[in-house]
């Protein structure tokens, strides 16, 4: 068959294009950063923006959220194909072609490219910088293990991006909240790579679990974010901000608590609850107290 059948639909074998948004891009990981992109958008005019710039920031990010899954699927797909536990993900399987991926790439950096374009004048110069972070990301795993702060760092331009398309300044409080998202997502993102640790010793990958082992792992992540809910407060403090922000503070370090409450060295059985649904609810929560502050 043929690498085109990529874009065929069921009746041809393979999955299509609709199946790799669905299945592979997982946008309900998007929920992760696409709220703090909104955080970043409310707290850079102290208020609602447009409903333009609304509109733009949500495509910029779902473009840029799938351009950075599809590069991370296309450039480890041999690294996938040897680890049990993503072996049976599209490109590693040959259910889909590498030719639909890489077209895959392309639409949605075309997407975040007219987002981009939408938004203020500054973002037209900057846009280069996330897409050659999501190309460097798949890398590093090969060579240190510093990709945890890669990825946060990479997560905490949506915030500051969003500031800065929306104002076309980038005030230290931009910057600090970049650093909650880095630090929160690194965080969390020590906690992930608990799942994969064994395979990655036998391919001599790279991540912090191989480097300082499981109690490494949970000493890193506390703190890690200990330092967001600091940075949190720092934003806070640095900008006019009411009740329902302190409470969205005091409401993300209690859901940071409950999140290192549900695994311990030696126990790890819920370790998906706490990786994907408690982070998930802590984007959503401080975005809705957030939103609460400004209206």
């Amino acid at each position: 068959m043929s690498e085109g059948a990529g874009f065929a639909g069921a009746g041809a074998g393979k999955p299509g294009l609709a199946t790799l948004f669905a299945r592979r891009v997982k946008f309900e990981h998007t929920v992760f950063a696409l709220p703090f992109a909104y955080v970043g958008a409310l707290l850079s005019v102290g208020g609602i923006p447009s409903g333009h710039d609304v509109l733009w920031i949500t495509v910029a990010m779902v473009g840029a959220r799938s351009l950075a899954m599809a590069l991370n699927r296309l450039i480890d797909a041999g690294i996938d194909a040897a680890n049990p536990r993503t072996a049976s993900r599209e490109l590693p399987s040959g259910t889909l072609s590498v030719r639909a991926v890489v077209a895959f790439c392309v639409v949605s950096l075309a997407v975040f490219l007219v987002a981009a374009w939408q938004l203020d004048p500054i973002v037209r110069w900057l846009w280069p910088i996330p897409v050659a972070a999501f190309v460097v990301y798949p890398y590093l795993k090969r060579f240190t293990w510093m990709t945890h702060f890669w990825l946060g760092a990479t997560g905490g331009l949506a915030p500051v991006g969003a500031w800065v398309a929306v104002t076309g300044e980038l005030p230290w409080q931009a910057w600090a909240l970049g650093l909650v998202v880095m630090t929160w997502m690194a965080g969390f993102d020590l906690f992930y790579s608990l799942f994969d640790v064994e395979v990655d010793r036998a391919q001599r990958l790279h991540s912090w679990a191989v480097r300082f082992g499981e109690r490494g792992v949970f000493a890193g992540a506390r703190v890690l974010h200990a330092a967001a809910v600091a940075l949190l407060a720092a934003v806070g403090l640095g900008l006019e901000v009411g009740a329902w922000y302190w409470a969205g503070v005091a409401a993300v370090a209690a859901l940071l608590v409950y999140e290192h409450r549900l695994v311990r060295p030696g126990d790890l059985r819920r370790l998906d609850a706490a990786f994907f649904t408690t982070n998930g609810v802590i984007s959503v929560t401080f975005f809705v107290f957030v939103l609460l502050d400004v209206v």
